[in-house]
């Protein structure tokens, strides 16, 4: 599958559940106590992270989507520390405040990056009244591609069925991060994501793969959902769907350091994506694949946007080298989320000289970036001759990608570059030759949109041309 980066900066996500305060004391530990055979932490910091579904809503925030979040807090500091964190990020919160029970709040003393003990500071919300939130989330409906329950089990989210009711009439897809084994109560959601603990607490060990499909086909079907989702830990992802063949994805984390919060990031990275309309086995992928980035972190982690781009990109082999349209243009959007440069430039390049190498070498200089687009061995013959080209297309691409100056290589079918100019919108348009500004092909593209356009002489006085006819000559002397 071809992953692509959503366009996450359209999308609205609406979370609802149990928010709760991650508090990290840090310190360094050098003896033990006198008191009792336990370490003695010098606190030098502390540390306070959103958790629960506060880390959902950080998550969508973090990825460059719009977070909405309601929930249920007491009246102290830690739920001003909470809503001091997520506002400065942009996340909008409606909280209902408790005034006699705290805000959650898990403690924990982390010692050379080890977790000594946590400590937990909270009371169930059950009792609490929440049969505002579903005139809350009403209101923001209409605004929202996606609406996530997190579940954490601690008595926020009471009327389940009315959200998802409420969700489902807007015609908003709704995801579920459940807990417990009562799954009846997320009845009718569009997507439910139980980890294998989960799940397996509610239809019973799976020994094998066609029994989890079958039991999770099951359960799937007699909770009217349009999909399910297991998170099998070290064995990836399983995306069940009504009248479809399961979809089955590995686990991508190279190194585990802490799960915290992973099932946070999986809900977070799904609802943002279909939230920016993509399909869901796409949006399932990428879940995945920011899983196994943000377990290598420690604590309650977010993934940024850039993070999942890199990833993508790494995913799809396009650091360098040879590439279609589409990856380039996914190559292209990250060069430009770190305000890279981008030169472009195109040629037959049929038999690579010294005058190429000087020549791109020059054009690398004026920017960051230097593509190349290729023409194809159809267009070559259309403009150079039926002779023509001496070397196939594959091979004059793989030596141009072998130049240190090169980035990317892309072929080209037209006998013109004008439509990868529109495509790619490159920074400067470079051309070798005797040409005046206005005779490059394109010029009035680039220069439509404020890019530079840049004629370069060629090194040597080199020509393809050139060389294929004095080869042509010596063979005729040699006969």
């Amino acid at each position: 599958m071809l992953l692509s980066m959503p366009r996450f900066d359209q999308s609205q996500v609406l979370v609802i559940g149990d928010v709760m305060l991650d508090r990290y004391w840090h310190g360094g530990t050098s003896r033990i106590s006198p008191e009792a055979p336990v370490p003695v932490v010098k606190v030098g910091g502390v540390e306070d992270r959103p958790g629960g579904a506060g880390n959902v809503a950080l998550n969508i925030a973090a990825l460059g989507a719009g977070a909405s979040l309601i929930s249920v807090v007491g009246e102290d500091e830690a739920a001003e520390a909470l809503r001091s964190r997520l506002e400065s990020v942009g996340i909008h919160t409606d909280f209902q405040v408790s005034a006699d029970k705290p805000t959650i709040t898990k403690l924990r003393v982390i010692s050379r990056h080890q977790q000594l003990i946590r400590m937990d500071f909270e009371e169930s919300f059950a009792s609490q009244d929440s049969s505002g939130f579903a005139e809350k989330a009403k209101k923001l409906l209409p605004l929202m591609g996606a609406v996530v329950l997190s579940d954490y089990a601690k008595g926020t989210l009471q009327n389940t069925q009315i959200l998802i009711e409420s969700a489902r009439e807007a015609g908003v897809p709704v995801l579920v991060d459940p807990k417990g084994t009562e799954f009846e109560r997320y009845r009718g959601a569009t997507l439910l994501t139980p980890n294998l603990h989960e799940f397996e607490a509610v239809v019973g060990v799976c020994e094998h793969e066609s029994e989890l499909v079958e039991k999770g086909t099951e359960l799937m079907l007699s909770l009217d959902l349009e999909a399910l989702l297991v998170t099998r830990g070290e064995h990836g992802m399983t995306l069940l769907r009504p009248n479809q063949p399961e979809f089955h994805l590995p686990a991508r984390a190279r190194e585990v350091f802490d799960v915290t919060g992973a099932g946070d990031t999986v809900i977070s990275v799904l609802a943002s994506s279909l939230a920016a309309g993509s399909e869901l086995p796409q949006a399932v992928a990428l879940a995945n694949l920011a899983a196994g980035i943000v377990v290598g972190k420690l604590g309650t982690a977010t993934i940024s946007g850039p993070e999942l781009r890199r990833a993508i990109k790494t995913e799809q082999g396009s650091e360098r080298g040879v590439m279609t349209e589409e990856q380039l243009l996914m190559a292209l959007e990250e060069a430009r989320a770190h305000g890279e440069r981008i030169v472009f430039t195109n040629g037959c390049f049929d038999i690579i000289h010294a005058g190429h190498v000087g020549y791109l070498e020059d054009t690398r200089s004026l920017g960051d970036r230097l593509v190349v687009a290729i023409n194809s061995d159809e267009s070559v013959s259309r403009l150079k001759g039926p002779a023509r080209p001496i070397n196939p297309v594959d091979r004059r691409m793989a030596v141009l990608a072998g130049l240190e100056s090169v980035d990317w290589v892309v072929p080209f079918g037209d006998d013109t570059p004008e439509r990868l100019l529109q495509l790619i919108k490159p920074d400067v348009l470079v051309k070798g030759g005797d040409y005046t500004e206005k005779q490059v092909v394109g010029w009035e593209i680039v220069k439509a949109y404020d890019g530079e356009v840049k004629v370069l002489s060629f090194f040597d006085d080199c020509s393809t041309t050139a060389i294929v006819e004095k080869i042509q000559s010596q063979d005729g002397e040699d006969q």
